[in-house]
């Protein structure tokens, strides 16, 4: 099959390798429709994190069809179209029966990139979330917000979630990219009032705009800081959404959570010292949440049927389509920020 590989520092080629096959009987051999570059796999294709010459890419967000599943998988069957998330719970452990697979006792990561035209999921039953109907059944615009569910939607939604956002609230959104947008989207859902999206882009503003913020602020650092505690008339922000992962924006955020709020943090973990906000958390009662997103639980009870219904459409996020031959120009695009969001179109 075709895959993509990383050949280097911002090199990526597609190359043929051995297609993937049931090896455990929970297993399911899927058929890739739609896959997509996570802001995560820049951190590889630049360098920042080792990627080996001819290692398959980090892609881990995809939908498609099942074309195979294992003697042991009860919950699905060939010809089911699917969310493919990038966690992989059993269902059945302590983590994964309180909701958060992300952190399944019995999984794995030894299983494929999803940026292929097949890959090996494992844990089926426990993992996979299924999507009434076929991939013609939808638009393209439905099948890249389908998409989104299996990681930046939930993830957004995970960080307000976890933030306890509720209706009212005063919502501070760090990141412009996918996950950022996406938590606009949530932060909307929970019922928040205000929602302060941090942007310096003007297309990734409209987004937010669109998608629920109701306030734009471009500053960083002190300038950021002084206008927000002016804007929360200097209580601060009921709830905070960290979706960076960067020493700056963290700093930015524990400064402008108000007295017992919580900073949600769901950007990917960058060099940053908590250590030196411990005591600012402990005299404002400021909690730290947040963390790998709970994919198939939130798709299951809240995400699905509100992309199925349309009330949301975070498949918008992608601001450019590709083939999987154009595995290449989808990832520079993405770092050089032309689009938002790469969406790679794998199959029909």
């Amino acid at each position: 099959m075709k895959s993509a590989v990383f050949m280097g520092t911002k090199q990526v080629e597609l190359v043929d390798i051995e297609r993937p096959k049931i090896e455990k009987p929970t297993d399911a051999l899927i058929k890739i429709v739609r896959a997509c570059v996570c802001g995560s796999d820049l951190w590889r294709y630049r360098g920042i994190f080792e990627a080996k010459s001819g290692e398959p890419t980090s892609g881990h967000e995809a939908i498609g069809i099942i074309e195979e599943v294992g003697e042991d998988v009860k919950n699905f069957k060939a010809g089911d179209f699917v969310i493919v998330p990038f966690t992989h719970g059993c269902g059945h452990c302590v983590p994964c029966l309180a909701g958060f697979e992300n952190s399944c006792e019995n999984a794995d990561d030894a299983h494929g990139t999803f940026q292929a035209e097949f890959y090996r999921a494992i844990n089926a039953d426990g993992a996979l979330v299924k999507i009434p109907g076929q991939p013609s059944d939808y638009t393209e615009e439905q099948l890249a917000s389908l998409t989104t569910l299996s990681d930046v939607m939930p993830t957004g939604f995970h960080a307000a979630k976890q933030a306890g956002v509720k209706a009212g609230d005063t919502v501070v959104v760090f990141g412009d990219g996918a996950v950022g947008l996406c938590a606009v989207i949530g932060a909307k859902l929970l019922g928040a009032k205000r929602i302060i999206a941090m942007s310096r882009h003007e297309d990734r503003a409209a987004l937010a705009r669109e998608f629920g913020a109701t306030d734009i602020v471009a500053e960083r650092g002190e300038a950021a800081v002084k206008k927000l505690m002016e804007m929360t008339n200097g209580s601060g922000a009921d709830a905070v959404l960290e979706c960076v992962g960067m020493k700056d924006s963290v700093e930015t955020a524990f400064q402008v959570a108000r007295a017992g709020a919580n900073v949600s943090r769901v950007g990917l973990p960058n060099d940053v010292d908590y250590n030196k906000y411990l005591d600012k958390m402990f005299r404002k009662n400021i909690g730290l949440v947040g963390g790998i997103a709970s994919v198939k639980r939130w798709d299951e009870e809240i995400l699905l049927e509100k992309v199925l219904s349309g009330e949301i459409n975070p498949g918008r996020v992608f601001t450019a389509a590709y083939s999987l031959d154009e595995i290449q120009q989808a990832y520079v695009d993405m770092d050089e920020r032309k689009t938002i969001k790469s969406l790679i179109k794998v199959s029909d």
